[in-house]
């Protein structure tokens, strides 16, 4: 995806990864990015878990929003565990 969003950053539309693998979103540098240690295949949560999808969703646009510096990738540090309240 970082490949990509170069591409369209070159158009002047911003974009934003949502990672679960730091070491290849490191490797491939998108123009931003927002990282979550949780599992392969789950970038926005566990599935139907609307609230906490929502919730990536919120903290990835607001850092699409204030991430200045090209190649920056912030760490959310939240937790996985089943039926978390995020907020």
């Amino acid at each position: 995806m970082g490949l990509i969003q170069r591409e369209i950053e070159k158009y002047g539309i911003p974009c934003i990864s949502i990672s679960i693998a730091r070491k290849f979103t490191e490797e491939i540098k998108p123009p931003r990015a927002v990282f979550l240690r949780w599992p392969l295949g789950h970038p926005l949560g566990e599935p139907y878990n609307v609230k906490q999808q929502m919730f990536v969703l919120k903290k990835a646009f607001e850092a699409l929003m204030n991430i200045k510096e090209p190649g920056a990738i912030i760490d959310l540090n939240y937790r996985w565990r089943r039926h978390e309240d995020m907020g």
